[in-house]
Order: structure tokens, then C-alpha cells, then sequence
């Protein structure tokens, strides 16, 4: 599944991150090259059927020159066999005792490259829903070669499947006055860059893999959904989607920095790294710039110069997101918007883990104050066995489930439907299982749980150990899903006949609740209006240090 490190010295020596030249198709290798805007390439056949080629270069290496700037266009002579996925963009890698740990992924900049899986016998012109992923990470960490990413189950499902690499960290959001001279009145945010030159490779080939250029829905989780969220208001990439799904969350209202205040952080890593210049800032190793960012996942706490990823530079994101949604400057394209029941929940750290009834009225005090007895009233808990699923509701009703009712009202004013749903399936781990991240034992349907459901990707979790036991449920939910999402692809709405789903709207204020069933529930409006006017009091609780992919 992985590339090598020595491999991939070898192959950056000739220019090319993702597969070797040759002049012969390798044994398996779907029939024949194909001529893509790039250059000829060849993939393989997996023994299900599925047709596919993986770590293909969409891109030039950004290194030298090119390390913080716009990406080029990849282009070569001769065939590129793409057989395996390439390295992740360089980042910090991976405890291997936590959930997301599939492997040890080489890393690099030379490092944006993307896969494609075609159903079994698809042939050029077959015009196949496209679905694009793109991953989260809080814009620091994160990669396309992830295991619960992978496109196959997609592709045996009917859809063709994308997923790509895009920088992060610094190494993707550097904002700095002499880039902002030398590049036009603007520097930062070449991740989302990255992005956007993924797609257009998109629109511009996937038809001769059997894809449909005009049915190409895009998807993102947590920082990935925020991606999808700068491409619907990103001007550069207009008309490369027809549909976008925002898992955790669909935030349209949030303040991003401006690139006057990003350039102060570009300033501040360099200072740090003790750089004269520019020049000398990309004269040096990536891992010494890594070694100075903050990082706050993967179980780590490093107290660094802290890159937050999209800004609104002038350029890709030339206005703040409500000013953009509000003016009619977006991508008007149907969209789904969904969170997880026991997804992140900053500042509520001390009510999502209260147990009993006493110890959750102590939490609403600590948070609230004086305004606890109206909160408690509003999310009351009688009994014990209550207080884990109220507070999870209160929690979700302060952040992400408010962010898709937000988004919904705001984009319906445009006549934009959007579909929300909230996932609460928690899986079904093995007894007694161990992972530095999770406590099995507690743990419900987490920030990034829905995602296999998605994909079809549940085994990926039992790689190098069984994690899950996986029931016929699971499946089924799972397949439900994955229709719903080749539909909204397809047709620009999720509906179907196994998974019935209608749009957001004043008068259906609903989402789709799926957990051990499947339920249509109601928002609450008012309680949700309550908690944006009284905003903890512990809302600086310490950010998270388990992934957030």
C-alpha cells in the first residue's frame, strides 16, 4: 500500500513523486494508457475488479523555487505506471497504538499526487458520478494514502473516486510580506491552491477514466469540510463541482484571519527559524520548519509557531465567508452538511463527561453560572442513565449542529438546498480493546466515525489487529450511505429509495439522524439560540490532542 523511503529517493531523483517510467505496462495494469492533460498513464486492475491508478502527479514538486508558491501543472513524456499511492505531504507521523494508525506512510514535499478508482469495465466515456475527497487534519496533518480513504468500495459501489494530497502546515499556508511581493499583493494559502489545480486535473481528464465531468461532487471531514467550504467560495473554482458535502461541519459564519495578520505569523517563523530572508527560508530542510510549528495532534504538544491554515488573502478567498454567502460571491450548489452526536465540543469538556445526574448540574454551574438553571431547563437530565445523551445534544447544539442549521438558513436564502444529517452509530469495537487515542469502553460515534460508513472502508480498521466487529447493521448503514452519496452526485440530491432524505427548509426543520436507525428529528431553534447568547464560561479549555482526520 506504501511506498518505501529508499523508493522514493529514487524516483524524486527523476522528477516524478508517484511512479516509476517505463516503456511496458506492468502485469494487471488496466488496458492500455491513457492520455491525460499531463501525459500518458498507465494504473492496475485489484483483484475485485476495480481499475486503478494511485499517486499520480497533478503537479510539479513544490520544492525550490516553487516551495510556497501557486502549484504548476505536472507534465512528462513517455508513460507513468501509477501504482502506488505517493507520500504524504511532510508532517508529523503517527503513535501506532491510536485508531488512525494504518501504516507508515513515507512523507516529503515532493508530495501532490492523487488516486483514481474506476468500477470494474468502465471504459473512457462511461460518464460515472465522481466523487472527490479531500481530508481533514486541522490543516497540519493528513493524507490521501490513509487506509479509511481508500476509493475502492466506492468504485465497486457505481461511482468513480478521487482523493489527493494538498499541503499543510506551514509548508502549505505560509503567509510572509516577501511572498505577498513576489507573487502579486498576496501570499498563503497554496494547500487550498493545491486543491483547486486537483480538481481542474479533474474536470479536464476524469472522463477518459470513465468519469463525468459534470457530476463531480466534492467531500471533506473537519478541516477537509472546511476545504469544501473555500472551494464553494473560492472564485478559481467555479464550475469544477456540481454538488459538496461538509462533514463536521459547515461553518459559513466563522472569522478567518487576514493575510496582514498571517504575514506577522510568517514573520514569526522566521524569526524563530533564525532565516536573513526568504531565500534562506527556502533554503532550509522541511523538518527543521516542521520542528518549529505548532502541533497539537497526535498526542502531542508542541508549542510552536502556529499556522491556522485558509486565510482570506485577496486572492483564493478574496472576502470572509458570511460577507461572501451573503453577497451571492459563492458556488450555488446543492450540499450536505452533517456532524457527528459525539463530535468535537470545545469548551463542554466538563458536561460531555459528567455520569451522573449531580456531577452534570455541577458542569452546567461551572459553564454557565448564574445562567445554569436556564440551561438545565432547557437540557434537563432526570435520571442518570440521561445525562450522557442531553449533554452530548447541548454540546452539538453549541457548535457543529448549529453550524448546519446556520448554513442551511443562510444558503436557502439563495435557493440553495441543503440536506443535514447527524451520524451517531457508534462502532462496535472488539471487547477490551486498547488505543491511546480512545477509550473503547466510552467512546460514541467520534468526530471522523462516520467516515468508513461513508466509503465502505469498516475493514480497513482491522488491518494489523481486530479493532471492529462488524455487524450486518453496519453494512447496512454503510451501503445506505455510500448510495446516498452517488446520488447527490448523480442527480444533486442525496434521496433514494433506501435511504429517503429530504432538504432543509423553515418549514422541515429536520435532519436525518443515523445511527441503530435511521430517523427523521427535529432541531431546536430556540434552545440552539439560547446557548449562541450564553457562551461558556471555560470556552479557552485546551485544544484536543487526538487526530482530528
Amino acid at each position: 500500500m506504501y511506498r518505501s523511503v529508499t523508493g522514493w529517493l529514487g524516483l524524486a531523483a527523476l522528477g516524478l513523486a508517484s511512479a516509476t517510467v517505463t516503456a511496458q505496462a506492468p502485469a494487471g495494469a488496466a488496458d492500455g494508457p491513457i492520455t491525460t492533460s499531463s501525459g500518458r498513464l498507465a494504473g492496475k486492475v485489484l483483484p475485485s475488479g476495480v481499475q486503478a491508478w494511485l499517486g499520480v502527479p497533478y503537479a510539479k514538486p513544490p520544492v525550490g523555487d516553487l516551495r510556497w508558491a501557486p502549484p504548476q501543472p505536472a507534465a512528462w513524456d513517455g508513460v507513468v505506471h501509477a501504482e502506488r499511492k505517493g507520500p504524504a505531504c511532510i508532517q508529523v507521523l503517527r503513535p501506532h497504538d491510536i485508531n488512525h494508525y494504518f501504516g507508515e506512510e513515507a512523507t516529503g514535499e515532493d508530495c501532490l499526487t492523487l488516486n483514481i478508482w474506476a468500477p470494474p469495465g468502465t471504459a473512457a466515456g462511461a460518464r460515472r458520478p465522481v466523487i472527490v475527497f479531500i481530508y481533514g487534519g486541522g490543516f497540519t496533518i493528513g493524507s490521501s494514502g490513509m487506509a479509511n480513504y481508500d476509493g475502492e468500495a466506492m468504485a465497486r459501489a457505481g461511482a468513480v473516486f478521487v482523493n489527493f494530497n494538498y499541503r499543510v502546515g506551514a509548508m502549505g499556508f505560509l503567509a510572509h510580506p516577501e511572498l505577498t511581493a513576489e507573487q502579486g499583493g498576496a501570499s498563503g494559502n497554496y494547500g487550498l491552491m493545491d486543491q483547486t489545480l486537483a480538481l481542474k486535473w479533474v474536470r479536464d481528464n476524469i472522463a477518459a477514466f470513465g468519469g463525468d465531468p459534470d457530476k463531480v461532487l466534492i467531500m471533506g471531514q473537519s478541516a477537509g469540510a472546511g476545504s469544501v467550504a473555500a472551494q464553494v467560495q473560492s472564485p478559481a473554482a467555479r464550475g469544477l463541482f456540481r454538488a459538496a458535502v461538509m462533514s463536521s461541519g459547515c461553518n459559513l459564519r466563522g472569522q478567518k484571519a487576514t493575510l496582514v495578520d498571517a504575514e506577522k505569523v510568517g514573520l514569526a517563523l522566521q524569526e524563530r527559524l533564525g532565516a536573513r530572508n526568504l531565500a534562506a527560508l527556502r533554503n532550509l530542510p522541511a523538518d527543521r520548519i516542521l520542528a518549529v510549528q505548532s502541533e497539537t495532534q497526535l498526542g502531542l504538544s508542541v508549542s510552536g509557531v502556529r499556522i491556522s491554515g485558509p486565510i482570506v488573502d485577496g486572492r483564493v478567498l478574496p472576502q470572509q465567508a458570511a460577507d461572501a454567502v451573503a453577497a451571492g460571491n459563492f458556488a450555488k450548489v446543492p450540499m450536505i452538511a452533517g456532524f457527528n452526536e459525539d463530535d468535537l465540543a470545545f469548551g463542554f469538556g466538563s458536561l460531555t463527561s459528567a455520569g451522573t445526574v449531580a456531577e452534570y448540574t455541577a458542569a452546567a454551574q461551572q459553564l454557565f453560572g448564574a445562567e445554569a438553571p436556564a440551561f438545565l431547563k432547557l437540557y434537563p437530565a432526570k435520571t442518570d442513565a440521561e445525562v450522557r445523551a442531553v449533554a452530548r445534544r447541548a454540546a452539538q447544539d453549541s457548535g457543529l449542529a448549529a453550524n448546519a442549521r446556520a448554513c442551511a438558513t443562510d444558503l436557502a436564502a439563495h435557493g440553495v438546498p441543503v440536506w443535514i444529517n447527524e451520524y451517531a452509530r457508534r462502532h462496535p469495537y472488539v471487547p477490551g480493546l486498547k488505543l491511546a487515542d480512545q477509550d473503547t469502553a466510552t467512546v460514541g460515534a467520534y468526530h471522523t466515525a462516520d467516515i468508513p460508513y461513508w466509503f465502505g472502508t469498516q475493514d480497513k480498521y482491522n488491518m494489523f489487529r481486530q479493532t471492529r466487529q462488524w455487524t450486518e447493521w453496519d453494512r447496512t448503514l454503510s451501503a445506505r450511505m455510500m448510495g446516498a452519496l452517488i446520488a447527490m452526485a448523480e442527480t444533486g440530491s442525496p434521496n433514494t429509495a433506501a435511504l429517503p432524505w429530504q432538504p432543509w427548509s423553515a418549514k422541515n426543520d429536520t435532519l436525518l439522524w443515523l445511527g441503530d436507525t435511521v430517523e427523521v428529528k427535529r432541531f431546536n431553534p430556540a434552545a440552539q439560540a439560547w446557548l449562541a447568547a450564553h457562551r461558556p464560561a471555560a470556552v479557552n479549555a485546551p485544544r484536543p490532542t487526538t487526530p482530528r482526520d
